[in-house]
């Protein structure tokens, strides 16, 4: 196995040379902005115009409704936190060592990867919202897989088991 001096003398960049230099890019900057945006959208759907949509929804619907806007904002905490690592990498508040760290890694990839809201049940604003964060969050995973070596896969977060457990009870015995 190489080290880190002979993968940088033989020109191959570290995952540390990696983390720096995206977090330096012009693709992490736009990646970044859109990530806040879509976190401020959200919560403001959330808190205005999305609560009063549950309110209206039927039993089933709401019960639709709570469930996948958990797993949007898991997306998002998720993805917003990743970005904010990265951010502080940029600003020299934390070192790409640092960042490197598992505990700083894209989580709850079992709640956040799921992908079969019921449509006909939620409110179109929602499903959007929920789209683009699935898109978001497999962005930044795909870039985290390019940016840590293979073999520095996390592991699983027992929280998201736990998520997964409260979806499933939450959607019943007529689940999604």
């Amino acid at each position: 196995m190489l080290t880190d001096v002979s993968k940088q003398t033989s020109g191959q960049k570290t995952a540390f040379d990696r983390i720096a230099d995206f977090a330096e890019s012009d693709i992490f900057e736009r990646m970044f902005r859109e990530g806040m945006d879509l976190v401020e959208e959200t919560a403001a759907y959330l808190d205005g115009d999305g609560r009063q949509e549950a309110k209206n929804l039927e039993r089933a619907s709401a019960l639709a409704y709570a469930s996948e806007s958990m797993r949007l904002t898991t997306r998002l905490m998720q993805s917003a936190s990743w970005l904010l690592v990265h951010r502080a990498v940029r600003e020299g508040e934390m070192s790409a060592r640092d960042a490197h760290d598992p505990k700083y890694r894209l989580g709850a990839r079992t709640v956040c990867a799921a992908n079969n809201p019921p449509a006909a049940l939620l409110p179109e604003r929602l499903l959007d919202l929920l789209e683009r964060s699935r898109r978001l969050y497999e962005r930044v995973d795909r870039i985290e897989a390019s940016l840590f070596d293979a073999a520095d896969t996390p592991p699983e977060n027992p929280v998201s088991a736990q998520l997964m457990r409260l979806q499933a009870a939450l959607a019943g015995p007529h689940g999604a």
